[in-house]
C-alpha cells in the first residue's frame, strides 16, 4: 500500500514588485500607488484630520479625511469607522506613535484581502499607501526589480 504524503501543499505565492497599484473597494479608491515595504510590519494608508467622536447613543467612531491635493486619486469624502483600535506603532524613524488601525479590503490581482491599516499622515511621503509584512506573509513574494506586476497581469487577462 502506498503511503500518502501528509504534508500540506503550500499556497502559490504571487510575485509583486516594489510598487503596485492597489484598490480599496470599501473606501471607493481605485488603483492608487502603494509602496511594498518588507521592512514595515503593519500596512498604512494616508489620511488627515483624524478625529475620535462619541455619538449621541454613546458609540465611539473615528472620522478621517482622504482629501489630499498631492494625491488626486483620493475621492474627497470624509470616512467614518465604528470598528477600530488604537495601537503603538513604530514609525520609519524608529519612534513609537499611537495610531488608529482599521480593517478594510484591499484588492491585488482581482483578489480582495481583508487587512489592517494604520492611519497616518503620509503627506510628506511619496506613496500614500504602504504595504507591510503582515499583509504580504504567505501571499506574495516581492521582486524589487519589478513594479506594477498586478496591473500588468490585469491588462494581460483583459486581452485574453
Amino acid at each position: 500500500m502506498k503511503e500518502e504524503n501528509s504534508k500540506k501543499s503550500k499556497p502559490v505565492r504571487k510575485v509583486i514588485g516594489r510598487r503596485e497599484l492597489v484598490s480599496f473597494p470599501e473606501l471607493d479608491i481605485d488603483e492608487i500607488e502603494a509602496k511594498i515595504d518588507t521592512g514595515a510590519y503593519t500596512s498604512a494608508i494616508h489620511c488627515s484630520d483624524i478625529q475620535e467622536e462619541v455619538l449621541a447613543d454613546g458609540t465611539r467612531i473615528i472620522s478621517l479625511d482622504l482629501l489630499d491635493p498631492s494625491h488626486p486619486q483620493y475621492n474627497h469624502k470624509r470616512l467614518h469607522f465604528a470598528e477600530y483600535n488604537l495601537r503603538a506603532i513604530k514609525s520609519s524613524f524608529g519612534e513609537v506613535q499611537e495610531r488608529f488601525v482599521i480593517r478594510t479590503r484591499i484588492k491585488f490581482f482581482e483578489e480582495e484581502i481583508e487587512a489592517e491599516f494604520s492611519l497616518s499622515d503620509r503627506s510628506d511621503m511619496k506613496y500614500p499607501v504602504l504595504i507591510g509584512r503582515k499583509l504580504l506573509r504567505g501571499r506574495f513574494v516581492v521582486d524589487v526589480a519589478r513594479k506594477n506586476v498586478a496591473r500588468k497581469y490585469k491588462i494581460k487577462q483583459k486581452k485574453k
